[in-house]
């Protein structure tokens, strides 16, 4: 299998380094009058950054993510980094989740123990799982990409390749949400006979009907998407235009600056989670900083938002998808898809609406998130 052990081992320069840039920050200017619609708070920003240089303790969050077995191993010529837990009860369930952006593979760290050890937690131990999560490309502690290519698409067939050549799954399960929804889907459309069932939070940005010509084709619930997808597109999307437009004009600027890095990742946590606004009603500052350190160690800020360049560029079609599918849809998530679409579309056979929630549903809602993984695995155990 040629997996290597991994361990997160950031050396103290970096840190210090690290240090100096916070401590130089030139600030901007703010609107006295100016609100959050113009994006992330200045006092709100200044408040975190001096937690980050006073309380927060990296070498506690390092040694905590190092709790988990990581390992990482080359396929295709890129090295990917992965968290690999065992199940504790008998035949467990392997699953690969896939996280998107801006989150990383933190997305999902408050589950592990929840679905490798289930009787430790209340359920039912027939419910066990085999946990493999799994950094995207040019995400976090995996390689960045040297080429062009790394598109949703082709990352599916890496992480295909990862579970069955180098873990040696001959069957297994997949769940993600955001760009994990999208590799989970192309695993599935590609390899539906390696697939168990897939779970997922959404399905993207459902391009189909947001540019439909003909309206009288369309459901009064997916004229109502269509709406609301227009609307969000004009007021929350400016991200998608430049990231997949001139994503290495971007990356000088928050390459440099962690405060910058800081900004562009916790407003979408803030705009995409169900906290109301307030970004401490649904995550701690330590879960906030370590995700925006996770891109920042490691330099990844640029490469991470190349996946949207070669999304939009290089996709292939998706195709009507026949492996069984659970989908999980969180109050507060951007972007609803219509049940109908999604039917069409998708071997829908598990369909739950939470009663709370957002985009980075594991993180925020991980009970919620595990009862319906287990609920919905539970029939297609192999």
């Amino acid at each position: 299998m040629t997996l290597q052990k991994f361990l997160i081992q950031i050396p103290d320069s970096v840190l210090e380094e690290l240090s100096s840039k916070l401590s130089n920050t030139r600030w901007p200017k703010q609107l006295k009058d100016s609100d959050r619609e113009r994006g992330m708070e200045k006092d709100y920003l200044q408040s975190l950054v001096d937690y980050w240089q006073n309380g927060y303790d990296w070498r506690a969050q390092e040694k905590e993510l190092n709790s988990h077995s990581q390992f990482k191993c080359k396929i295709d010529g890129i090295n990917i980094h992965f968290i690999w837990e065992k199940g504790k009860g008998e035949n467990p369930t392997p699953i690969i989740l896939t996280h998107g952006w801006p989150d990383s593979f933190l997305r999902y760290k408050k589950i592990i123990n929840k679905l490798t050890d289930p009787a430790r937690f209340g359920g039912n131990p027939n419910d066990s799982f085999d946990v493999i999560i799994p950094s995207l490309p040019g995400f976090g502690f995996s390689d960045k990409p040297e080429h062009s290519g790394y598109n949703n698409a082709y990352v599916a067939e890496l992480w295909v390749k990862l579970m069955t050549e180098k873990l040696g799954y001959t069957k297994f399960a997949a769940a993600g949400g955001d760009i994990g929804s999208g590799v989970t889907r192309y695993m599935a459309l590609n390899h539906p006979n390696l697939l168990i069932g897939i779970h997922l939070t959404d399905v993207g940005i459902i391009r189909d009907l947001l540019m439909a010509p003909d309206e009288s084709k369309l459901s009064t619930a997916e004229m109502a998407y269509k709406k609301t997808a227009q609307q969000w597109m004009a007021q929350e999307a400016g991200y998608i235009s430049i990231q997949s437009t001139k994503p290495q004009t971007l990356s000088y600027g928050l390459s440099d600056s962690p405060v910058g890095t800081a900004s562009w990742i916790l407003e979408k946590f803030r705009s995409w989670s169900d906290c109301k606004g307030q970004l401490e009603n649904s995550y701690s500052k330590d879960e906030l900083l370590t995700n925006v350190m996770i891109y920042w160690l490691t330099n990844t800020l640029s490469s991470s938002v190349n996946i949207y360049y070669e999304n939009t560029h290089s996709l292939p079609p998706m195709g009507k998808i026949e492996v069984p599918t659970g989908i999980a849809l969180f109050a507060q998530d951007i972007l609803l898809p219509p049940k109908e679409w999604t039917i069409k579309n998708l071997n829908v056979i598990h369909w739950a609406e939470m009663p709370r929630g957002g985009h980075f549903t594991a993180m925020e809602e991980p009970d919620l998130f595990v009862e319906d993984i287990c609920k919905f695995y539970r029939h297609l155990k192999v």
